[in-house]
């Protein structure tokens, strides 16, 4: 299946928190779009791995989203080497996509910048055909560099280059985050759980998320908005696609 977009991030939840309401906003225009996770999340302080790979299926199917997989990286522990590029590269060329979302370029948590450099390198190094790799029946794959790579604006403030409105989609967005209930704020959890709380687990973490998309909604002269920096230069054909 070729994708139009493809959100390759370090954990399960990232995608719901920084482009989830793109996402959601591309596949309206009748955009084919996927989920990468590279890590299962283990080393949260909250819920467990088997239980996060569950709530991204549960996020997926309230995105409604048909493609999500999971790499296996070690969370925490991943790194911009060969192996890991080697196993990153066969996602990018099974579904082709033409755009990569990833994480932000610098963050709070150090698996966001890896995972921003990590999946931009092995974008550029999946156009390269002398890299051989296998899909899951052994057939060798077709090199495949997707023509962009944006990455998304996640905790810590960056000027974006560019915004999305994702008006329309916000609340779905804040339904897919829900689904993640181990990890945030999430009363009925909370009573059945003795695990400690976390940064994310709090009420006023999920409002500043939201806060967030106001702020650069508010920037262009829309609701919700979510941002994105890109290394390359970017160009238009029609004036009249700018909000």
């Amino acid at each position: 299946m070729k994708l139009d977009i493809l959100a390759i991030t370090a954990h399960p939840d990232d995608v719901e928190l920084c482009c989830a309401g793109t996402l959601l906003a591309q596949m309206a225009l009748g955009k084919k779009v996927g989920i990468v996770d590279l890590t299962r999340g283990e080393l949260g302080t909250r819920g467990t791995p088997e239980g996060r790979i569950q709530e991204a299926a549960d996020s997926a199917a309230i995105l409604n989203i048909q493609v999500r997989e999971n790499v296996g990286l070690a969370d925490g522990f991943f790194a911009n080497v060969e192996e890991q590029q080697k196993a990153i590269i066969p996602y990018i060329r099974k579904y082709q996509p033409d755009i990569v979302i990833t994480n932000a370029i610098d963050d709070r948590h150090p698996d966001h910048g890896r995972g921003a450099k990590i999946v931009a390198d092995s974008c550029f190094y999946s156009g390269l055909r002398m890299i051989e790799t296998f899909d899951e029946n052994g057939n060798r794959q077709e090199a495949w560099r997707p023509r962009l790579v944006f990455h998304a604006i996640q905790d810590r403030f960056i000027k974006p280059d560019f915004v999305v409105d994702i008006t329309d989609y916000h609340d779905q967005k804040i339904q897919a985050i829900r689904a993640f209930k181990s990890q945030f704020f999430n009363p009925e959890y909370n009573a059945n759980s003795n695990e400690p709380q976390s940064y994310i687990s709090s009420p006023d973490f999920l409002n500043f998320v939201i806060a967030r998309a106001q702020e650069f909604g508010h920037s262009v002269g829309v609701k919700f908005a979510e941002g994105f920096t890109t290394s390359r230069m970017l160009g238009v054909k029609d004036l009249s696609s700018f909000i």
